[in-house]
């Protein structure tokens, strides 16, 4: 059974899905979704462990945010262990989310048993400078002819798989939450210093690639290379929906590393 609850950080609160007893995992989702990133996974990682996927501060249901950076998403998931009382956890971010489990393991080693990193960019000078001429990933405001719903699904439809509108329905829904801060979350990626921060991880760490997934499969090298000798997997087939369409997978990655 799925459980679900709200914690106190100074940035607001905290909204939060939960499955099991045992050591606990943190989920942390991607730009622009919510904790139903993690729907069937939490149960099937909750056989073993205590699963917790968290809403991002200022995404899904937690608290709004002000300022939009890597650095406050990571404090904020320290403050959420605090409120808690978890002194450690394994951390599993998947995009957005990895890169937001690089920082607060860099800020905190002390208090972070494990490192997943699912599909998580590598973010150095020359990836800043890509992406600070990318166009925008999600739609920006409200359309009164509702255009700007065409455009969402313009977008991000080539990267979801043709047979699975639920899943794709599931990420309109976050994506609309958010309204104009939709896109927020990219462009704290796109400031984040990884190669500053990187360095600074001591636990062990778990790289997941999934192979069909064009936006960040090609870092996985790259990004495992500054990690010393991490742990490997490849999902192959896995696309940027990884979580919800590999979810056995994943739970059973997650699950033995974190063992």
């Amino acid at each position: 059974m799925i459980r679900k609850g709200y914690a106190d950080t100074s940035f607001g609160q905290v909204h939060y899905a939960e499955c099991g007893t045992g050591a606990p995992v943190v989920l942390l989702h991607q730009t622009p979704r919510s904790w139903d990133e993690y729907r069937e996974v939490l149960p099937l990682l909750g056989r073993t462990h205590r699963a917790i996927a968290m809403d991002t501060i200022g995404f899904g249901a937690s608290a709004p945010l002000a300022e939009h950076s890597i650095e406050n998403y990571a404090a904020a998931v320290l403050e959420f262990l605090d409120a808690l009382g978890l002194d450690r956890a394994t951390l599993a971010g998947h995009h957005t989310g990895g890169v937001i489990a690089v920082e607060a393991a860099a800020r905190a080693p002390e208090r972070v048993e494990r490192l997943v990193l699912s599909s998580t960019p590598y973010v150095d000078a020359a990836a800043r400078e890509a992406r600070r001429h990318r166009p925008p990933i999600e739609h920006g405001e409200s359309d009164p002819d509702g255009g700007h719903l065409t455009e969402i699904w313009r977008r991000r439809q080539p990267f979801y798989p043709a047979g699975r509108p639920d899943v794709f329905d599931r990420l309109v829904r976050d994506v609309l939450v958010l309204g104009p801060d939709a896109e927020k979350g990219h462009r704290a990626v796109g400031a984040y210093r990884m190669e500053e921060r990187i360095g600074l991880v001591r636990c062990p760490v778990l790289c997941i690639g999934a192979s069909a997934d064009p936006f960040s499969f090609p870092d996985l090298e790259p990004l495992s290379a500054r990690l010393g000798d991490p742990a490997i997997a490849v999902i192959e087939g896995g696309m940027v929906p990884l979580m919800e369409l590999h979810s056995s997978e994943v739970a059973d990655l997650i699950a033995r590393f974190a063992s």
